[in-house]
């Protein structure tokens, strides 16, 4: 048979072409394609691969594929493309997906609101991986710092100042500056006040919000110019008296270097806060919720990998600035303006190589009694303990302790909030450990105290899984619209609390909410 004539070339129209350079070719015979035809729809993975070849997965410009053998010439391609073609994950869908991938998925068994359900949460995903890049900085960028100041001693530092920063139950914390990438970097140099013996743990645990991160350390002899109680140096001397030619020799002290410069602790926090919890308890009582949900995350991330918290106490949690305030607080005077700032757990130890210690006879006290708690159960309790000093309100271990015998010290009604706290703390430290909510379990509580459901919700309707799905598909659509309303309108960056907030309407279910809700509201 003759050769057929070439085939003639025709140019898509912007508006019709896939995202592939390059011409599309038409067989002689075939009728012009109509609007709306579903060679139009046709994926660009399906014109770059012919049939029976594998799919490739590279860049949308890779060359395209000749037609096969077994494919005839006067055979539309896109005939049998859709019922071979995967469909697009939900998760690489954007607003410049291709149109025929689109049409692929509103063609799925899910339906148009599965297919905007599943990019919502997709979308989210995104969102909070990016957001919490910037509250702790890129992992690559870490490394690098982390190889960078191996090796590095004091005089590889320079001191910011020589008064610590911080001063923790366990440690001191000074400002250090560091040059990396011809830019000046601050970190914290933690001189520990007693021999760290978990290093090797803490440097194990990743990168996490709520845990401290350490980027290098070093034992060296600690520079005049710090000023440690108890060691003399340069500023501790009297300035009447003539400095001697030989100073005493500094002691040589081990030395972590930390990405974050802590501002103060928990206890430092409380400790400042009564006139802002008497003059506005929706907003301190709002923060205290968000701090022991970072407290709980921690706690969280710490027991999936087999690591305890060390002394959990207010005076060894730290307080690091944020980055950016959250949008709730942008642009507010004081002390409304108090912005939300991180919570550091900065000790740990691995469960299987050591006990933790009893700082007081709280747990061997309640070791006596019929159902003694197992030792992870010391973190529920001292949570629990945390709740009451957050909220200013005095207890003791005794207090505790007597919960077998009387009722818990009240705790006042002064916010929306505060039922809801008073409830997690009950549950917290329950004595029966059966009956005692876990760490998992706090963390949905507070989750819901802070963004719902609230019991005004099932007023008007019974509480069931169809309302909470409901529900939590309609808050999911209004948080990627204020996402968008505040980008665009002020131009704000998002802080730790959206953060938090992304954090919780990515995982939820109607299920988890059933369940928490039941115990919140029981």
């Amino acid at each position: 048979d003759p050769r057929p004539p070439p085939l003639p070339k025709k140019q898509l129209q912007r508006a019709e072409s896939l995202p592939e350079p390059g011409s599309s070719h038409r067989c002689h015979g075939d009728p012009e394609p109509r609007a709306g035809s579903i060679l139009y729809s046709i994926p660009p993975a399906q014109l770059r691969h012919g049939e029976g070849a594998p799919p490739r997965h590279g860049p949308s410009w890779a060359p395209k594929k000749p037609l096969s053998k077994s494919q005839s010439l006067g055979e539309p391609l896109a005939r049998s493309s859709p019922q071979q073609a995967p469909s697009p994950s939900l998760k690489e869908v954007t607003f410049g997906t291709a149109d025929g991938e689109l049409g692929q998925l509103l063609e799925s068994p899910a339906g148009i609101c599965g297919v905007v359900l599943g990019c919502q949460e997709a979308s989210l995903a995104r969102l909070s991986a990016h957001m919490l890049e910037e509250l702790v900085g890129p992992e690559e960028r870490q490394q690098l710092l982390e190889a960078e100041l191996a090796g590095k001693r004091w005089a590889a530092l320079r001191v910011l100042h020589p008064q610590p920063c911080c001063q923790s139950g366990d440690a001191w914390y000074f400002r250090v500056g560091f040059t990396f990438e011809h830019s000046q970097l601050q970190l914290a140099a933690k001189v520990p006040k007693l021999c760290c013996s978990s290093l090797g743990v803490q440097s194990s645990l990743g990168t996490h919000c709520s845990l401290q991160r350490l980027l290098g350390r070093f034992t060296d002899r600690l520079p005049q110019e710090l000023v440690l109680p108890g060691i003399p140096g340069k500023q501790s001397q009297d300035p009447s008296r003539e400095e001697p030619a030989c100073p005493a020799p500094r002691p040589v002290l081990q030395v972590l270097l930390c990405a974050e410069v802590p501002q103060q602790t928990l206890a430092d926090f409380v400790k400042g806060s009564h006139t802002l919890h008497r003059t506005s308890p929706g907003h301190y009582e709002r923060l205290g919720c968000l701090l022991l949900l970072q407290l709980c995350m921690g706690l969280e991330h710490l027991r999936g990998q087999n690591v305890a918290q060390g002394d959990l106490c207010p005076e060894n949690l730290l307080l690091v600035q944020s980055p950016c305030p959250s949008w709730s607080q942008q642009g507010q005077k004081e002390p409304l303006g108090l912005s939300l700032p991180r919570l550091l757990i900065s000790s740990f130890f691995k469960v299987q190589e050591k006990q933790r210690p009893c700082s007081s006879s709280q747990e061997q006290d309640w070791s006596q009694g019929p159902a003694a708690p197992s030792p992870p159960a010391a973190a529920e309790l001292n949570v629990g303990r945390l709740i009451y000093q957050i909220l200013h309100v005095d207890i003791s271990l005794e207090n505790i302790l007597d919960f077998r015998n009387k009722r818990l010290p009240e705790i006042p009604s002064l916010s929306i909030y505060s039922a809801g706290l008073k409830r997690l703390a009950t549950l917290l430290l329950h004595r029966d450990p059966h009956q005692r909510v876990s760490i998992e379990q706090a963390r949905g509580i507070l989750q819901v105290l802070l963004w719902g459901p609230r019991q005004e919700l099932f007023a008007r309707s019974r509480k069931s899984l169809a309302l909470l799905r409901s529900w939590l598909e309609v808050k999911r659509a209004l948080l990627l619209l204020r996402f968008a309303e505040n980008s665009a309108g002020a131009r704000l960056s998002p802080g730790l609390e959206e953060w938090l907030c992304c954090q919780y309407f990515q995982g939820v279910t109607e299920h988890t909410l059933y369940q928490v809700t039941q115990v919140l509201y029981a």
